[in-house]
């Protein structure tokens, strides 16, 4: 299936992780990919196997925490393509795991401005293109820490997420009318570099509490992310989709 051939679509966070599993995805359906993101070697890799798709890739260098960085790359999509069909806002930062009371305060402004301002700045561009071109769609990364807290030392990481979750559906209200529809993905327990690294000991006992009982790939939230994007979502608004092997349901 290539339904989104013809199709204009940026990933933030693209290069690595569920980024780049949506990139690939969005690929395999046809669309032309814009990857940023501040990993350049891995989004080069990212846009030579979206040309083993078939499809065509392009990296642009982008630190989303940089309005100006912002700004330029939707400038610059739009230049080059004309359009911008989907975005995906999916770059994030997680702090080191530590209780509130020992973390460092300066991480609150890293894990807000990384998290919850370059979604809201990004969003004001994606709306004002998507409105002007008659409509789009805009998936947000969101967690499910974001409505249930279960990370014992990542609190700005899950306050964050939640802030993020209300930006989605306020904006998904506002913009449904322009035609323009969004939505958010909650991921779970997911296997990726960022999940790795937030020092989880016993990943075989953090899957066992799973109903599916195994942890979760990047290519599965793909996956969910490219039906919210695709027309056969089209009646799905401000909807926050759990793609969390059941986690929510226990």
């Amino acid at each position: 299936m290539r339904d989104f051939e013809g199709k204009v679509v940026l990933v933030t966070g693209g290069a690595t992780g569920i980024g780049r599993a949506a990139a690939l995805a969005f690929g395999r359906r046809g669309a032309s990919v814009v990857i940023a993101g501040r990993r350049r070697e891995e989004g080069d890799n990212t846009v030579s196997a979206l040309a083993d798709t078939g499809s065509t890739g392009r990296f642009i260098a982008t630190d989303v925490t940089d309005p100006a960085a912002i700004e330029a790359l939707h400038r610059t999509i739009v230049a080059e393509h004309g359009r911008l069909d989907v975005a995906f806002d999916n770059a994030g930062y997680q702090e080191p795991r530590a209780p509130v009371a020992e973390q460092d305060p300066a991480l609150y402004d890293r894990v807000f401005d990384t998290n919850v301002r370059s979604v809201y700045l990004c969003l004001q561009h994606q709306i004002r293109i998507m409105t002007q071109q008659g409509g789009g769609a805009i998936v947000v990364n969101a967690s499910v820490s974001g409505l249930r807290n279960p990370n014992p030392g990542l609190a700005l990481y899950s306050a964050s997420k939640a802030a993020l979750i209300s930006l989605t559906r306020s904006a998904a209200m506002e913009a449904a009318e322009k035609g323009v529809r969004i939505n958010a993905v909650a991921p779970g327990r997911v296997v990726t570099d960022m999940m790795l690294a937030s020092k989880i000991m016993d990943m075989r006992a953090v899957a066992a509490g799973l109903p599916v009982r195994r942890m979760g790939q990047p290519e599965e939230v793909a996956e969910a992310v490219v039906w919210l994007a695709s027309g056969a979502a089209s009646f799905v608004v401000g909807h926050v989709l759990c793609t969390d092997g059941g986690f929510m349901a226990l």
